[in-house]
């Protein structure tokens, strides 16, 4: 997250984590050396939860070794507060308040939520760098999003690639079987497992199945607790039959019932992601797995799917 002066006093350690002073800047100018620059790197920047785009670029300008920072300033009008380590606008867009309600630039790399300063994160071969200018009334952390998918199966996580593991609720059923060719079409080799409680350290996890089958788990109770807790803006009814969707203040956008799926990622704090391929009940699962490929998802937080359609996760904005 990057951005404009805090708007409270709990932001400042959060907002200041990597935080370099005035070498940032400079490195962010120039780049951090004149080793290999970093191939195959992409670079998009949108606002309102991916709503609306304002740059995309499958090859970015690059030159040596790239930070997040240095990458931006490359290839977009950027400025920067707090001694170059964290951007203020870009593009003449600019954090601090819209409607009441303060919204500032948070970036992801290949779908995860940054840990560091924009100036302390190197770009990796094949990361997908994305910029978005969002409301944080709700949360400030989204740990992770769906909408660089196949990021971040094919390159992982800071430059690691890590093992890929799909649990399921039924391991012969069909959103099981879907996800696993979706994510064995890109090159990904996927281990199948039923569904658990979790806890495999440096492994992606998917979980696949109706929501009452992954509602027990530590990641169904983050999302049943909300945008605060999961940084995934809906959330299914106790019995798992209904889904609702919320916009960006946690209001209530839509109410999809029977065949309704949902396609979501989030992270307990420190850990690697957790993907969600679910619904309210087999058809919607079904329909979630479906949707797993670039199209569906492009600079998407989370989708929502019914037979009328998809809904962007969160719904619409202020």
């Amino acid at each position: 997250m990057s951005g404009s002066a805090p708007a409270s006093r709990h932001r400042w350690p959060r907002r200041l984590v990597g935080a370099v002073g005035l070498s940032a800047l400079l490195l962010a100018s120039c780049g951090l050396g004149p080793g290999q620059a970093p191939g195959g790197v992409q670079l998009t920047v949108t606002r309102e939860f991916g709503a609306h785009a304002m740059r995309s670029f499958a090859a970015p300008r690059v030159h040596g070794q790239e930070t997040v920072m240095s990458l931006l300033m490359r290839n977009a009008t950027v400025r920067t507060r707090y001694g170059g380590g964290f951007v203020q606008s870009i593009d003449g867009r600019s954090g601090g308040e819209a409607g009441g309600e303060p919204v500032d630039w948070f970036y992801y790399v290949n779908g995860v939520e940054a840990g560091r300063g924009a100036a302390a994160t190197n770009v990796h071969a094949g990361d997908r760098i994305w910029w978005d200018l969002h409301d944080w009334s709700q949360t400030e952390d989204i740990p992770a999003v769906v909408g660089s998918f196949p990021e971040p199966f094919v390159h992982g996580v800071g430059g690691r690639r890590l093992p890929v593991r799909v649990e399921c609720a039924q391991l012969e059923g069909e959103a099981c079987r879907t996800v696993a060719l979706r994510l064995r079409a890109v090159g990904v080799p996927v281990a199948l497992a039923a569904v658990g409680p979790g806890d495999e350290p440096e492994t992606l996890r998917v979980m696949v199945g109706p929501w009452s089958a992954i509602a027990a788990s530590p990641t169904g109770q983050s999302i049943e607790s909300g945008p605060k807790a999961s940084g995934v803006y809906a959330r299914f009814a106790p019995d798992g039959q209904t889904l609702t969707v919320l916009d960006p203040r946690g209001r209530v956008a839509r109410t999809l019932t029977a065949g309704a799926g949902l396609v979501a990622a989030t992270a307990a704090s420190g850990e690697d992601p957790v993907w969600l391929v679910t619904g309210t009940d087999e058809a919607g699962a079904g329909l979630a797995a479906r949707a797993l490929s670039p199209g569906p998802l492009h600079d998407r937080f989370a989708l929502a799917l019914s037979a009328a359609g998809a809904t962007p996760v969160p719904a619409g904005g202020p």
